[in-house]
């Protein structure tokens, strides 16, 4: 395609208009803003597989817990519209929060229990903040295809529930997690990292390629193999481990045996920054 005049939509109104008039396929890449190359990623997979590609930029107060990031959360939407536009994206949802949350709403969604284990344990009520805020969006756009991230496996999970139980009729594409060069998966908390911490945040690649080579090796007691990955990371005091998981990766039920398809994933608080992390074996 040839240059793109990207359009900045701030109501629902609008958006579903510029969606139903546009070329089809169309495409959605969600995001909280801060884009760095995973969400670049997404967008430029959503460009090459869409006539139509929208990119939202919207951090949603509905999945922050009382005591987290939402009013430090870094923004920069001038940035964020600046590098969309240089990805040709058609148009950039960016709608206030009384937009998304008009006054007197009071329906939101729950995808039960698989919203209620690892993230959902740690973050009550994070995945019914996603789940809805998700669902709205979906709504909104009826894109053909959304774009999410692995990093995020366990959201990826949620997505894909809630478009098929409530027939949103998306594909929900899923890209691979994007990491520097060291191995750290890129995150916008990311930006909160010292130097000190960010040696230390190397643990949570380090811990999870370690979970690979056991299994390669031929382990399969998950209890073994996470004991293994804790003690790697904790001999860094600067280092907490909130959980370590080897579940099934559709459900998200632990395992009792490490099986090809398990799901590793782990939270790590690094100093005052909590980073997450997985591989698919």
């Amino acid at each position: 395609r040839g240059s793109v005049t990207m359009r900045v939509i701030r109501t629902v109104a609008e958006i579903r208009a510029a969606c139903i008039e546009s070329p089809k396929p169309v495409g959605l890449v969600p995001t909280m803003g801060f884009l760095h190359e995973g969400h670049m990623a997404l967008v430029q997979r959503c460009r090459a597989e869409n006539e139509y590609a929208v990119a939202s930029i919207f951090v949603n107060p509905t999945q922050f817990g009382p005591n987290e990031d939402f009013s430090t959360y870094p923004r920069d939407l001038d940035a964020d519209l600046t590098k969309l536009e240089a990805a040709r994206v058609d148009a950039a949802f960016v709608p206030p929060v009384e937009e998304i949350y008009p006054r007197g709403l009071t329906t939101s969604v729950d995808v039960g229990p698989l919203g209620e284990r690892l993230e959902g344990e740690s973050r009550p009520g994070h995945f019914r903040g996603v789940a809805t805020v998700v669902c709205k969006l979906l709504a909104a756009v009826r894109p053909d295809r959304a774009y999410f991230g692995q990093k995020d496996a366990q959201q990826c999970l949620v997505v894909k529930t809630l478009n098929r139980d409530l027939d949103l009729g998306a594909e929900i594409v899923v890209v691979p997690t994007v990491r520097d060069p060291d191995g750290l998966a890129l995150s916008t908390r990311n930006a909160y990292l010292g130097e000190n911490d960010r040696r230390a945040a190397l643990l949570l690649p380090r811990a999870l390629d370690l979970a690979r080579s056991l299994w390669l090796q031929g382990a399969t007691d998950p209890s073994r193999v996470k004991l293994d990955m804790r003690a790697l990371i904790e001999r860094d005091p600067l280092a907490h481990v909130d959980y370590i998981s080897v579940a099934d990766g559709n459900t998200l039920e632990e395992l009792d045996s490490i099986r090809r398809g398990a799901l590793v994933s782990l939270a790590v608080h690094i100093g005052r920054v909590r980073l997450i992390d997985n591989i698919v074996l």
